[in-house]
């Protein structure tokens, strides 16, 4: 899963553009999760702040390679990934929906809240897809 806030970088506008690099994550445990990234994996896009809703579908389409956002000064090496815009949730699935599901409150997304790239197991997703009207 990978979040974003709407007023940022939405994930309508993620469908214009039809592809993006998800660059900028600046957390060394996001940089892990963005690093186990495999060509192919399903991606759930949330949308932070104002939302707070998963609301759509992404494809890694490259894998992990130096952020070319990086700041000169910058010691440290972060990465990113290329991501192909999917399909749109039917329902978004809110954070209070997530919260209360018995099946998903644990998700790294209510454990972690802060953490702009978190996995998402197989049965979380396949509940996501299902909550979502996919």
């Amino acid at each position: 899963m990978v979040k974003t806030e709407p007023e940022a970088y939405s994930f309508a506008q993620f469908q214009k553009d039809k592809t993006t690099s998800w660059t900028g994550v600046r957390n060394y445990t996001a940089r892990i999760n963005l690093r186990a990234m495999a060509k192919g994996d399903e991606v759930f896009v949330y949308h932070s702040v104002s939302d707070k809703a998963i609301v759509g579908l992404a494809t890694v389409i490259k894998t992990a390679y130096p952020d070319p956002t990086v700041e000169p000064d910058e010691k440290t090496e972060w990465f990113c990934v290329d991501l192909k815009a999917g399909k749109a949730l039917p329902k978004p699935v809110t954070l209070e929906t997530v919260k209360a599901h018995p099946m998903l409150k644990n998700m790294l997304l209510v454990k972690q809240s802060r953490l702009s790239v978190c996995p998402v197991t197989d049965k979380e997703a396949a509940e996501l897809r299902k909550l979502g009207g996919l």
